[in-house]
């Protein structure tokens, strides 16, 4: 059994299981970590993340115990991703492509179509192939990755049905500032326009970009919808987030420590995992109720399309990684 899997299996048994602990303030803590991410504080990535302080009090007899901020309060991604060695943060969820900057090969997971459902992305957190990508990126930035969140299938939304590649000819498309987001739209025809997640809504709501594309709850956290009329399941990133511990930080802690943290930090991933799952099954019809256009897409194109140029300039993996992704069942 996996290190993930033995975190589901605990989630719901352990008496260290995210909730069940005594409440308790971080501050009561010995040291007390910072957590830092650019979601909502409704989100469950922040819920389950500010979780995670009792169970790491617990486990560790109040050695440690953490303290989360949300919404870019620490900075933006790349800033938080730089925070990690410099010691100004010491733990991030990030996405894999701002990961993919220090070490091209973790960017894999991140890529469009690369994933043929949620059972080959759940089968890739567990392997061999992505334990050795993240010892890569470890030895490359002295940062530990320790679990990685199901974020959810990224779609497009925009003021008009997205339902070929047609037509996303000449649709300016906010996509977020890694190169590899960029590969979807490129692929299709569109114009890839990179700005901060915080400043997204503002952007569509002034017109100085066409469409976005999320997962369906950060569609609906970040409130999208109000100024985008079609969401279009193009579900052309099944998009994950790392969890990483600084190298200051981990460097830092003993084993005991070290055993805790994971984790603590696999049973937040796992928390936060099946809450997505969850709002994926309901949000399509909760959308419509919004009077949101909910458009059922046939991905076949956009996979011909994007799996053309996987291998391309924009690849930071090589054919043997790409292989060994592609044949895990």
């Amino acid at each position: 059994m996996n290190r993930i899997t033995k975190a589901a299996a605990l989630a719901t048994t352990a008496g260290l299981a995210l909730g069940a602990a005594l409440p308790a303030s971080a501050q009561q803590a010995e040291r007390v970590l910072k957590w830092a991410h650019v979601y909502e504080a409704n989100e469950p990535y922040h819920t389950c993340a500010v979780a995670a302080n009792d169970a790491l009090m617990a486990a560790t007899d109040n050695r440690l115990g953490v303290e989360v901020f949300p919404a870019s309060s620490l900075g933006k991604e790349t800033d938080i991703n730089e925070g990690l060695s410099l010691g100004t943060v010491d733990i991030i969820y990030t996405g894999q492509l701002f990961a993919g900057r220090a070490y091209g090969p973790i960017a894999i997971g991140g890529a469009p179509f690369m994933f043929r459902d949620y059972a080959h992305w759940d089968a890739y957190r567990n392997s061999d192939l992505f334990g050795e990508l993240s010892q890569g990126y470890k030895d490359a930035t002295g940062n530990h990755i320790t679990s990685m969140t199901y974020y959810g299938e990224r779609h497009v939304t925009a003021n008009k049905p997205i339902v070929t590649p047609a037509d996303m000819e000449g649709l300016k498309i906010r996509v977020p500032n890694a190169t590899l987001y960029m590969m979807f739209p490129e692929a299709t025809g569109a114009n890839p326009t990179p700005i901060a997640f915080a400043e997204v809504y503002l952007a569509l709501q002034q017109g100085t970009v066409d469409a976005q594309e999320n997962p369906l709850p950060t569609i609906q956290a970040k409130k999208f919808y109000e100024v985008q009329s079609d969401i279009s399941l193009t579900g052309h990133i099944t998009d994950a987030l790392l969890t990483i511990v600084g190298g200051p930080v981990w460097d830092s802690l003993g084993e005991e420590d070290h055993a805790a943290l994971e984790q603590v930090l696999d049973e937040a991933a796992v928390c936060a995992t099946d809450q997505i799952i969850k709002a994926e099954e309901d949000l399509k019809a909760w959308f419509a109720d919004e009077g949101v256009t909910v458009n059922e897409v046939d991905r076949g194109p956009f996979i011909e399309a994007v799996q053309a140029v996987h291998n391309g300039d924009m690849a930071s993996w090589d054919q043997e990684t790409y292989d060994r992704l592609q044949a895990i069942e």
